[in-house]
C-alpha cells in the first residue's frame, strides 16, 4: 500500500514592506511521504516570499513537469516557476524557457556548496533566473516551526523575513547567489 501525504494546514498574515502587499492566506500544503519537514517548510517560505492570490503549490516531487510553486498569468502562462533543491542545468534552462521569472531555493550546505561552483558558469547566461540559498541551521529552525496545523505571521523587508509562531520568532536571510536581471 502507497504511503499518503500528510497534510499541513497554514494561515498566514503577510506583511511584504518592499511590495506593499499585506495578505491572509489559509494555505493546505500536502507533505509528500518522501519529503523531509525542512523541504516542506522551505516550499511554505518560498510561497510567502512570493505570495499572490495566484500562486499556487503544484503536484511538486509527483510531477516532473511542473514546479514546486507557480504564478500563472490570465493566458495560463507562467509568470514565476519556483524550484526547490538542487536541480540539473536541463532542468533550469526549460524552466526559463517556459516562465517569465524562475527562482530557485538552494539548501542543504554540503551539497549546495559543492553544486553551486559547478553550475555557476552554466547558469550565467539565465537571465531570468535568481537563486537564493539557505543555510541548514536556519532551514531546521524552520522546520521546528512545522506543524499540521499553522499560525504564522510574516513580515518581509530589505531582504529579511521575520516569520513566528506562538512559540518561535525566527530571523530569515537568504544567501542570493545568482540574481535575475528581471
Amino acid at each position: 500500500m502507497a504511503l499518503k501525504a500528510t497534510i499541513h494546514k497554514a494561515a498566514i498574515n503577510i506583511a511584504d514592506m518592499d511590495r506593499n502587499f499585506f495578505h491572509d492566506a489559509n494555505l493546505t500544503i500536502a507533505q509528500h511521504p518522501s519529503e523531509t519537514e525542512q523541504r516542506m517548510m522551505l516550499r511554505l517560505l518560498a510561497w510567502i516570499c512570493h505570495a499572490d492570490e495566484r500562486l499556487f503549490f503544484t503536484k511538486g516531487l509527483s510531477a516532473d513537469d511542473e514546479p514546486e510553486i507557480w504564478l500563472k498569468n490570465d493566458h495560463n502562462g507562467i509568470d514565476l516557476w519556483i524550484e526547490l533543491g538542487l536541480p540539473d542545468e536541463k532542468r533550469l534552462k526549460k524552466a526559463c524557457n517556459q516562465s517569465s521569472n524562475v527562482v530557485l531555493y538552494a539548501y542543504g550546505d554540503r551539497g549546495a556548496k559543492v553544486w553551486w561552483p559547478q553550475m555557476k558558469e552554466k547558469t550565467s547566461g539565465l537571465r531570468n533566473l535568481s537563486v537564493r540559498f539557505i543555510e541548514d541551521g536556519l532551514l531546521m529552525q524552520l522546520a521546528s516551526m512545522a506543524n499540521r496545523n499553522m499560525v504564522l505571521q510574516a513580515t518581509l523587508q530589505e531582504g529579511t523575513i521575520w516569520l513566528s509562531d506562538a512559540q518561535t520568532s525566527l530571523e530569515i536571510h537568504f544567501v542570493d547567489w545568482q540574481s535575475s536581471e528581471r
